[in-house]
């Protein structure tokens, strides 16, 4: 099925919404040429992506930034949130835009979307990018007993798999949760779109939807020991932030990439698209032109 709506932007961006699987999917592209698919984490959206995106499209790649199910504008469906699901629906909504082989961009929840399709797509996936996340079952399991300054990025791992209680506390006080995560995850919190994010999650099934992809962590840890028997392929690219995970993803693909390459980025936290988008980029796109 062909995208079934379209509608360009004041920033020169493509709205698409892509029905795969009967559910329908939120991607926002810009620029021409090969295609990056850029997948963002929780408790973001596309919109986190706006800075690459620009630099891709000014060097002659097309941007395709997506609304993961359950988030932003995608529709949020009750199950189907392991990463296997999330990723062939993804894959899925690249087909439908015509792109057989595309490279992929993945930032936390999103870099274990990212993970998962590289890995069921090998032959789809050219190069792949992860930033800011530590992927379950291929990490060890966070320790509850960890010292506050580590746990600070650990304790919602818990908090957002139970069921029901994180929505009957969070409901009407989104600003405040999501306050507490934005303040104590990024190093430069000014330059975070956190009204956008607040928004899109106080909206309608909008905590539900982000914390699907944590409630089905069991799941995709069943999957990721299963893709761990297959080790990925492609140039591999893991990005770490200073203040937030550092050299996590790159610890983390050690074992499960043939052709991995990392780096770290400093001054800066989790946020590592808005918070440091010049550092960020200036990895990110000689990886994907070849020249890293």
């Amino acid at each position: 099925m062909n995208p079934s709506i379209e509608r360009p932007d004041h920033d020169n961006y493509t709205h698409r919404y892509v029905r795969t699987d009967g559910q329908r999917i939120h991607c926002v592209t810009a620029g021409s040429g090969e295609p990056v698919l850029l997948i963002p984490g929780w408790p973001q959206t596309w919109f986190a992506w706006r800075h690459v995106m620009r630099a891709l499209a000014d060097k002659g790649f097309m941007a395709i930034a997506v609304d993961p199910p359950g988030t932003g504008h995608s529709d949020r469906p009750l199950d189907g949130y392991d990463t296997g699901t999330a990723a062939a629906r993804l894959h899925s909504v690249m087909a439908q835009l015509g792109h057989d082989r595309y490279d992929v961009v993945g930032h936390d929840v999103g870099m274990w979307v990212a993970y998962a399709l590289a890995n069921d797509q090998p032959d789809a996936v050219r190069r792949l990018a992860i930033t800011e996340a530590v992927i379950p079952g291929l990490a060890p399991a966070p320790d509850i007993f960890a010292p506050p300054e580590q746990n600070i990025f650990l304790w919602h791992f818990m908090f957002n798999q139970l069921a029901d209680l994180p929505e009957t506390l969070i409901a009407g006080r989104e600003k405040a949760y999501l306050d507490f995560m934005f303040d104590r995850w990024s190093h430069r919190r000014d330059s975070v779109a956190v009204d956008v994010y607040v928004a899109a999650y106080a909206a309608p099934g909008g905590l539900r939807g982000g914390f699907a992809y944590y409630r089905a962590i069991p799941e995709t840890i069943r999957q990721n020991r299963e893709r761990a028997k297959r080790k990925l392929a492609m140039p591999v690219l893991a990005i770490g932030a200073e203040h937030a995970t550092n050299d996590a993803p790159l610890v983390t693909m050690r074992d499960n990439a043939t052709d991995l390459r990392g780096v770290v980025v400093p001054d800066c936290g989790h946020f590592i698209m808005e918070e440091a988008p010049e550092a960020f980029i200036a990895h990110l796109l000689p990886f994907l032109e070849g020249r890293a």
